[in-house]
Formats: C-alpha cells, sequence, structure tokens
C-alpha cells in the first residue's frame, strides 16, 4: 500500500512538473496558428468544448493572456471566439465592417502584440459580405461611405479578374472579399513600423482567413 501511494505521488508530481514546462513554454505564431486551426475543427464537427463562460469570467478577471488577435467583419453570424472554440481571454477581437484598418485598429492591433504578446494577427473576411456588395454597388450613407471605399482595391481586383463588375454575382462578392482580406493583411506591415519589427524578428504572424457561412469552417491562407 504504501509503495502504491508513493508511486501515485510520483505519477503526481510529474504531471504537475509536465504541465508547468508546457505552461511556460515560449507560444510561437505557428502554435497559435494550429490551436485556432484546431478549435475551428472543434466547432466544424460539433465537437466545441463545454465552457462555463461566467467561471472563466470570474477567472480572468484580474488579469488576460490572449494568444491572438482577430480583425472580422461586423457580420453578426461570424462570433470569432465561438467558431474558433476559445475560452474567455484568450483572443482580442476587432469587429469592423469588412475588416479594414484604420489608425484606431492599428494602434489595438500594436496593443495587441507588443504590449500584451498575442503571437498571430489574423484577418478574418467571410462569405456574402455585405460591405463587400455595399463598396460594389458604390453605397454612400454616412460614415460608411469612406469605409466602404477602403474596400474599392478589391473591387476593382475582382473586376478585372471577371472581365466586369457583377455585385449580384456570388462568385464575384466572394472573390473580391477573399482579396479585401489579401489587401488588408499586407498593408498591417506598411502601416505600423511597430508591427512591421514584430514580424521581422519572427514575434508575430499576419495571416488572412475566410469563414464559411454554410459550413462553419475557416480556411486560412497561404
Amino acid at each position: 500500500m504504501r509503495k502504491y501511494i508513493v508511486f501515485l505521488l510520483s505519477c503526481i508530481f510529474l504531471m504537475a512538473i509536465s504541465n508547468a514546462t508546457y505552461a511556460i513554454l515560449p507560444l510561437t505564431p505557428d502554435n497559435v496558428l494550429n490551436k485556432l486551426i484546431k478549435g475551428n475543427t472543434q466547432f466544424v464537427q460539433n465537437h466545441s468544448e463545454k465552457i462555463n463562460y461566467l467561471k472563466q469570467a470570474k477567472l480572468s478577471q484580474k488579469s488576460q493572456h490572449p494568444i491572438a488577435m482577430v480583425i472580422s467583419c461586423i457580420d453578426a453570424r461570424v462570433p470569432s471566439d465561438i467558431i474558433f472554440n476559445q475560452h474567455v481571454g484568450n483572443i482580442f477581437v476587432t469587429r469592423i465592417a469588412a475588416n479594414v484598418i484604420n489608425k484606431d485598429v492599428l494602434a489595438g492591433l500594436e496593443y495587441a502584440t507588443q504590449v500584451v504578446g498575442a503571437k498571430l494577427i489574423v484577418v478574418l473576411g467571410h462569405d456574402d459580405c455585405g460591405a463587400v456588395k455595399g463598396a460594389c454597388r458604390n453605397v454612400k450613407l454616412g460614415n460608411l461611405t469612406q469605409l466602404l471605399n477602403k474596400v474599392q482595391p478589391a473591387i476593382q481586383q475582382a473586376t478585372q479578374h471577371f472581365g466586369k463588375k457583377e455585385c449580384d454575382h456570388e462568385k464575384f462578392i466572394n472573390w473580391a472579399a477573399k482579396d479585401n482580406v489579401r489587401h488588408v493583411v499586407a498593408m498591417i506591415p506598411q502601416q505600423s513600423i511597430v508591427i512591421q519589427k514584430l514580424i521581422q524578428s519572427g514575434k508575430v504572424k499576419v495571416i488572412g482567413a475566410m469563414y464559411h457561412l454554410k459550413t462553419g469552417k475557416v480556411t486560412f491562407f497561404n
């Protein structure tokens, strides 16, 4: 009996060391990406972890340690925390129509990465994007007008690709939405020296992705 207890305590001790070692291992952008891919796979397969959000809210009230920053559209059908199966406090999320950037968004990205230590920035677009449709149709509406103007480069690229502008064509809109994501990914390091340096040092990665409304799957770009 005594030997069994000693053995059991030894196992617990080794597990504690293992868990502690895992906890202090430095996260890399690729590690974080794999966590998000795994979380989305669980979501798509309807195997998402049963999360006690209230308990996590209480546990995280004094600190936060997000591993990633997601810039997504304001579309209510794209809840980043849920589609990546993440706990409270795991990811920063900025939501803005057409997942575009401005100085305020960039400030949030710089805080998330340089100050807090998030390793991955995900620019997350989605199919059937209303903002992309609005940009295609040159919608004019208060402050929305200047925001939709930021999507015009993608509309122009889509027009060149398809030979004409087809705002009612699903393939045209989705192609433009993908190109808009790629454009935003390219613009982030160009407009933020802070993030540019983090990318060059290998501490941070910026990647684009598309969320598919019908399946729930997130496809990350190479």
